[in-house]
């Protein structure tokens, strides 16, 4: 049962595959755990999970449901189903106040938050993202390998990422959703690999149940395709570690050093919020590290 009028060692918030990662590491360490999780990791609707030994090919869901059964073997680590919306630091430690009015404390933080993807405004890209719009090629690109595949970018993004893909299928279209912006060399390039640029305004994308068919342009034609390839803007989906002061690099992800520990002492970030990579098998490994370099700073702090 979840102790309110406590202390605890570390508030885990996020318990998706970072978090519960994390959260083990604890647990096995006999260190007293609340994770927060609200219940929403951002591949909900990706129907499996590649590139993760052991796990090919399971669906997501599957695995967070799994992780939290072992975690949950651990009698010092508790679980909280809500929305964590703010924190300070308090003497000796720091405070989470949730949704529902609930207020925790801890000595250390871990956030496994997450980001929040940004969708472009285009009717289908949200029903099919993570199913057949992908942003990575080793978590999905086997499954659509040497398919009618698209590049939903432009300019120097659109250029890396058909380079990339250019790798698992050489039926490559750039779509530019208007005017391109490649310099001309790499439109030669392009061109001299056989990859289309389509600068027509994207209206809409067709799909069966998340699954793409079509891609419709503003002057009513379409074209062929069965996966697009895309890098939505992405932001903090948790905005507490930046009320607490940590400091966020270029790219809008929490820094981090090698131990997973931001700017702030005692605030350590694992997964998607402090990694561009977003694969599961990446989150899990951030996650021990995390939650193995946070016990042993406590362990050093009280011998």
């Amino acid at each position: 049962m979840m102790e309110r009028n406590t202390m605890y060692d570390v508030i885990i918030v996020g318990g998706s595959y970072a978090g519960l990662s994390a959260a083990m590491s604890l647990g096995r360490s006999l260190k007293k755990v609340l994770v927060i999780d609200s219940g929403l990791p951002c591949n909900r609707q990706t129907p499996y999970s590649h590139n993760m030994i052991t796990h090919d090919g399971t669906p997501p869901a599957a695995i967070a449901a799994a992780a939290k059964k072992q975690v949950q073997a651990y009698d010092t680590v508790k679980f909280y189903e809500g929305l964590a919306i703010a924190g300070k630091q308090i003497k000796d430690g720091f405070e989470i106040k949730t949704e529902a009015g609930d207020v925790f404390t801890a000595t250390k933080l871990i956030f496994a938050t997450g980001v929040k993807d940004i969708f472009p405004d285009i009717d289908g890209f949200s029903a099919c993202w993570g199913i057949s719009i992908l942003h990575c090629p080793y978590c999905h690109g086997y499954e659509v390998r040497m398919e009618e595949t698209g590049i939903l970018a432009n300019g120097d993004a659109a250029f890396n990422i058909a380079r990339m893909i250019s790798n698992w299928t050489d039926k490559l279209t750039v779509f530019t959703n208007g005017k391109q912006e490649l310099l001309q060399e790499q439109v030669e390039e392009l061109e001299a690999h056989n990859i289309k640029v389509v600068e027509k305004e994207v209206a809409a994308l067709q799909h069966k149940e998340g699954y793409l068919t079509s891609i419709q342009f503003a002057d009513g034609s379409t074209q062929n395709i069965k996966a697009i390839y895309a890098r939505p803007v992405n932001v903090q989906h948790c905005t507490i570690p930046e009320q607490l002061g940590c400091e966020l690099g270029e790219d809008g992800l929490l820094l981090v050093d090698p131990m997973q520990q931001t700017t702030i002492e005692g605030v350590y970030a694992c997964g998607d919020n402090a990694n561009w990579a977003r694969s599961v098998a990446i989150a899990i490994a951030a996650g021990v590290t995390a939650g193995t370099a946070l016990n042993r700073e406590m362990i050093l702090e009280a011998f």
